[in-house]
């Protein structure tokens, strides 16, 4: 099995990417700029013993995605598309359009083209041989995220629907499309927008009495990308405590 991972180098990405390269997965992990992240994670995926090369792009130019694959060459079995970026938190009238533009990119456009690109190497009517796309959603796409991260929300319901759509017309062509949408993850995201301690805030809120964990992300996708998920496609598998 060989995966490309998409923002495979830090938080959920991460978790993702050790996941995986337990279940025995050569790995492809696609990343912008943490140099120091990247070399980390592939560090610990190669001491399980499996293969993993690193590709410095942005996703949200055409050719940046175009180098992605083409680094990664065939056969591919699987593809995780998870790059994201929320931005600053806060009201979305005072966010600037600079930021919203850039948050639609990465969180829209980077994973409807990483997708596009998946289709035509798994796809077997472009001479592949099926495979699984992951499309990494979130819990905000359902909620909203008023007053914080309304943009983020937005573009993460577009994957929702890129999901859906693309796993019906996928599905002759052999290739099983499924989502899966965290909620309050402890991740750097939140830090990284402002809030560091979002996380203790809102913990108590969620159903479940508590934030999740990245590796709770990661054992969902490895199984979506099992056998045992045979029959699952064009759906969303929410991880948020009951959010």
């Amino acid at each position: 099995m060989r995966t490309l991972v998409t923002g495979g180098t830090r938080g959920i990405g991460a978790a993702i990417a050790q996941r995986l390269a337990a279940a025995g997965h050569d790995l492809v992990l696609g990343y912008r700029a943490d140099d120091g992240a990247a070399q980390a994670t592939a560090a610990a995926v190669r001491a399980t013993g499996v293969r993993c090369d690193l590709v410095a792009v942005d996703l949200a130019e055409p050719r940046g995605v175009d180098a992605l694959f083409e680094a990664a060459g065939r056969p591919l079995t699987g593809v995780v598309n998870n790059a994201g970026w929320a931005g600053p938190i806060g009201p979305l009238a005072e966010c600037p359009p600079d930021v919203v533009r850039r948050v639609v990119e990465v969180n829209l456009l980077a994973p409807l083209l990483v997708a596009r690109a998946a289709m035509r190497v798994l796809g077997r009517s472009h001479g592949g041989d099926g495979g699984v796309l992951v499309n990494i959603s979130s819990g905000a796409a359902t909620i909203g995220s008023p007053g914080e991260y309304v943009h983020y929300a937005a573009a993460k319901a577009g994957v929702d629907t890129l999901t859906l759509g693309l796993g019906k017309e996928a599905g002759p062509d052999g290739v099983r499309v499924v989502g899966v949408a965290p909620g309050a993850i402890r991740t750097r995201m939140h830090a990284d927008s402002g809030d560091a301690d979002r996380l203790d805030r809102i913990g108590s809120a969620v159903p479940a009495g508590r934030a999740g964990e990245p590796d709770e992300v990661a054992a969902t996708v490895a199984w979506l990308m099992s056998a045992e998920a045979s029959y699952v496609t064009a759906t969303t598998v929410r991880v948020a405590g009951g959010r």
